[in-house]
């Protein structure tokens, strides 16, 4: 059945209008050193979206980076007491919990379940300005992308869209045209310029649980160190694979040492999935939970070999 333009259009705004009273304003103040080297107070905004009746609200964990002072208004202009739960800069997520009256949470998606192609809009309070929640229109255009951070953390497992996600932006929901969230948006990409990025909102929700229930993330643990394998170092290894991670540590008691995974060894698939390198492995790994079993597929001394290995929790040091 073809729907027409004018039809889609209804259907984005309905959207919109169903979301708006989920979204907030957040307006940040940071303490950052002038050319004389005093503190001067510095605005910020973003944007974040309520996800329970008990006033949780999520946002990006770089918009609350360094802040001294954080003011949450909802979408008819009230300010709202907040306070931080958590936050994880590896995940860029962070939760917040507001006081106030008929808060409506967003009704969440299933990430797993998205295609390319698909129709998103993307809904935040781009460069704070004035109005209300800004919009912006696209498409799914890619899924699975793992991007490196200007602060350093890898982002995995993101959500490309050519939907604009411009400063401000950040935190807020990404949905589809039944209205479900299906990701939080994340303007923290240095070079993105015509695309956008979002951080699937399964990811978003478990490290949300965690970090309401313990204050902390409990992220899955192989317990290796590895580099990036590419053709000179096979050939000069004799590695007899030209990509994927090789195994240059493994620690002694953890998860890979236990399943047999040894020095040396080169993994080039997690359950199934090709792996080109540390930053696919390390984002399929953390797609996992701890405790689940998950198949690796490793190269050693030129044959092919399937380790099952059940994930620990990242230890902290």
């Amino acid at each position: 059945m073809m729907v027409t333009s004018s039809e889609l259009q209804e259907q984005v705004a309905n959207v919109v209008k169903k979301l708006t009273r989920s979204v907030v304003n957040i307006t940040t103040t940071r303490l950052l050193p002038s050319v004389f080297l005093l503190p001067v107070p510095v605005k910020g905004v973003g944007t974040g979206f309520i996800i329970d009746d008990e006033g949780h609200v999520v946002t990006n964990a770089h918009v609350l980076t360094d802040v001294r002072r954080a003011e949450v208004y909802l979408n008819n202009g009230e300010m709202v007491e907040a306070r931080l739960v958590g936050k994880d800069p590896w995940t860029d997520v962070a939760v917040m919990k507001i006081k106030g009256s008929d808060l409506e949470p967003v009704e969440l998606g299933d990430s797993d379940k998205l295609s390319v192609g698909q129709f998103v809009i993307a809904i935040g309070n781009s460069f704070g300005l004035a109005g209300g929640p800004t919009v912006t229109f696209g498409v799914i255009s890619a899924l699975g992308r793992h991007i490196r951070t200007e602060r350093g953390p890898l982002l995995a497992g993101l959500i490309q869209t050519d939907a604009a996600i411009n400063p401000g932006n950040s935190g807020g929901p990404l949905v589809d045209l039944e209205g479900k969230v299906i990701g939080m948006n994340t303007a923290i990409i240095p070079y993105a310029q015509g695309i956008g990025f979002a951080i699937p909102i399964n990811l978003v929700s478990k490290v949300a649980k965690d970090l309401i229930r313990l204050g902390f993330v409990r992220r899955p643990w192989l317990g290796i160190n590895g580099v990036d394998v590419d053709p000179k170092m096979a050939r000069h290894y004799g590695l007899g694979v030209s990509k994927g991670a090789l195994v240059v540590n493994v620690i002694r008691g953890g998860p890979a040492w236990q399943a047999g995974l040894r020095s040396g060894d080169v993994i080039v698939a997690i359950q199934g999935v090709e792996v080109k390198g540390m930053d696919d492995l390390i984002g399929q790994i953390w797609e996992e939970t701890p405790g689940s079993k998950v198949e690796v597929t490793v190269v050693r001394r030129g044959k092919l070999m399937k380790l099952n290995v059940v994930l620990g929790t990242t230890p902290s040091y």
